[in-house]
């Protein structure tokens, strides 16, 4: 079992670097071998990480099964390199998910993450076996996948991409797939719309998990309505980083998104965590940390001005998922939105022709829009709710007062 992370120090021995991010224009392999051998030299050496014979879990983004050229999931060239990595080392890497609906099989298979499993040898797996971790000084437990917990190593392999409820998903919101399959709908669901409450999730489960580094897949990400439906954005970049929350503030700048914004940066700023104190020597490499990349960043209700002792008030207020039956391919044929709504919020209507006729029983569903994340069709999209409207007026209005001054 680790020894290292589950609530150890962030100081780095021997080393000050924490962020490095080279350029990368596509993924020729050669190129991202590089970039990936890159990342081991400049933290110390791949050996500092991997001893001979440790079991090294390689903890892929495989949220659902898309071709690598959608840009939802971690690319098989990234993967590659980080596997051929270790097994050079003498570690015994294990490239795993717990995808939130899809079969994990097929998710591999169609991704292009099983071909890379079988062309190396190793093992390909679902994470499963949950295991009771106690997480925040013991005020919290969460079940994580056994594997995860027992490895020696977790290699966090993410991809960047915008999310459409929390903003973005990246190195710290990746390890969220070290809850094992539904359990992730039973949090969504005791959550509902509190997004600050669920960023502090995440950070437990990272903290429990702790990384020992996080090579991020920049290379072609996502952004607009991620983390499934937005629209491949070319960021040209590998990143790596030990510490996997102060990489995710600082690529949240240089996106072009607002710190405030972001409710992973607000439960950090709340726990008080000292990655919040970021400065521009946290980054070398190829971009500056003053680069932005003006991605098209989702617009999120502003929660915080609900008074959530009203929540009916609070879902009155909220965007809310929306069929587009002529995108949906029937319940017959896929039926996915149905089978993973936690809050059972969702049904088909009875004898509709095509069996395409989706219902929302709005009283009860939390927002969470995993529905929308997880439809392969991209037949589910958002009806904008009063706050959100609002929030988009008052950026129209800033605007043009700051082109007055």
């Amino acid at each position: 079992m680790r020894t290292q992370g589950f609530g150890g120090s962030f100081e780095k021995v021997g080393h000050t670097l924490k962020i490095l991010l080279q350029r990368r224009a596509d993924y020729n392999q050669k190129d991202i071998d590089s970039a990936v051998n890159t990342i081991f030299e400049r933290f110390g050496g791949v050996e500092r990480f991997i001893k001979r014979g440790a079991s090294v879990l390689l903890k892929v983004n495989l949220v659902s099964g898309h071709v690598p050229s959608a840009r939802v999931t971690t690319d098989p060239a990234v993967v590659r390199a980080v596997a051929c990595a270790v097994l050079k080392a003498g570690g015994r890497p294990v490239i795993a998910d717990s995808p939130g609906i899809d079969s994990f099989s097929r998710a591999a298979r169609v991704s292009g993450i099983a071909s890379v499993a079988e062309e190396l040898n190793i093992p390909c797996e679902e994470l499963t076996d949950s295991l009771r971790v106690s997480c925040d000084g013991g005020a919290r437990y969460i079940e994580l996948s056994r594997r995860a917990v027992e490895s020696d190593v977790i290699i966090n392999l993410p991809k960047m991409k915008t999310h459409a409820q929390m903003l973005l998903t990246m190195s710290v919101k990746n390890m969220f797939g070290c809850v094992v399959g539904q359990k992730k709908a039973e949090w969504h669901y005791n959550m509902g719309l509190r997004r600050d409450p669920f960023a502090e999730l995440l950070l437990d489960i990272w903290l429990a998990t702790r990384p020992a580094l996080t090579i991020m897949d920049g290379v072609v990400g996502m952004d607009g309505q991620g983390p499934t439906h937005g629209k491949p954005f070319s960021y040209g970049l590998v990143a790596g980083a030990e510490d996997a929350l102060t990489m995710d503030l600082h690529l949240c700048k240089m996106m072009g998104a607002r710190l405030d914004d972001y409710p992973l940066w607000r439960a950090a700023v709340s726990k008080n965590l000292p990655q919040t104190n970021l400065s521009d020597d946290d980054i070398a490499g190829d971009f500056l940390p003053s680069h932005r990349w003006n991605a098209d960043i989702p617009k999120l209700d502003s929660l915080s001005l609900v008074p959530f002792s009203s929540n009916a008030l609070a879902k009155a207020l909220t965007s809310r998922p929306v069929h587009k039956s002529s995108r949906c391919i029937g319940v017959q044929k896929c039926g996915k939105c149905v089978a993973l709504c936690a809050a059972k919020a969702i049904h088909f209507e009875r004898n509709h022709k095509q069996d395409k006729k989706l219902q929302f029983d709005y009283d009860k569903c939390i927002r969470c829009y995993c529905c929308h994340e997880m439809c392969p069709a991209g037949a589910i999209d958002f009806k904008e709710g009063l706050m959100m409207k609002a929030g988009k007026a008052i950026s129209r209005i800033r605007k043009v007062w700051g082109n007055w001054d």
